[in-house]
């Protein structure tokens, strides 16, 4: 796992926030990381995906259907995206012109998906296993004080 999320993990454990405060908390964590241009989450609702906590530039995409974009692939597949460059995706949303990568973690409880944490950088091959890694860590304490 990438050293500096499992740092920003340990600063959250101490936060005494919940719900989407806390979300917002952890977002404003990530965007500090290098690479790491657009950092947010999407929260489940009546079966699209909904923009809920984020940092970064606004986006036009507010809600995002089941299967559409890496976001809803995501979903729709039932598994994490890591996207080396977005120009290679055929259905990709792209709410920057600048954004070249994408990451894409679940945030489950037990099976249920609650959401994704959705990261966009400038970079082409800016997201690897080790973000990967620890994002699901991130996503798992995200989980935990969803409500």
């Amino acid at each position: 796992m990438k050293a500096e999320i499992q740092d920003i993990i340990t600063r959250l454990r101490t936060s005494d926030l919940n719900g989407r405060d806390f979300r917002q908390q952890a977002m404003q964590e990530l965007a500090g990381l290098h690479g790491y241009d657009w950092s947010g989450i999407y929260a489940m609702q009546d079966g699209a995906l909904h923009l809920d906590a984020y940092v970064g530039a606004p986006t036009d995409h507010q809600v995002i259907a089941i299967g559409v974009g890496v976001c809803g692939t995501a979903v729709s597949e039932n598994r994490n995206q890591v996207i080396q460059d977005v120009r290679e995706i055929e259905n990709y949303l792209a709410c920057s012109l600048e954004t070249r990568a994408e990451i894409v973690v679940l945030i489950r409880k037990g099976e249920v998906i609650l959401g994704q944490i959705d990261i966009d950088s400038h970079s082409v091959g800016a997201f690897d296993a080790s973000d990967e890694a620890g994002l699901e860590n991130l996503a798992q304490l995200i989980a935990e004080r969803w409500d």
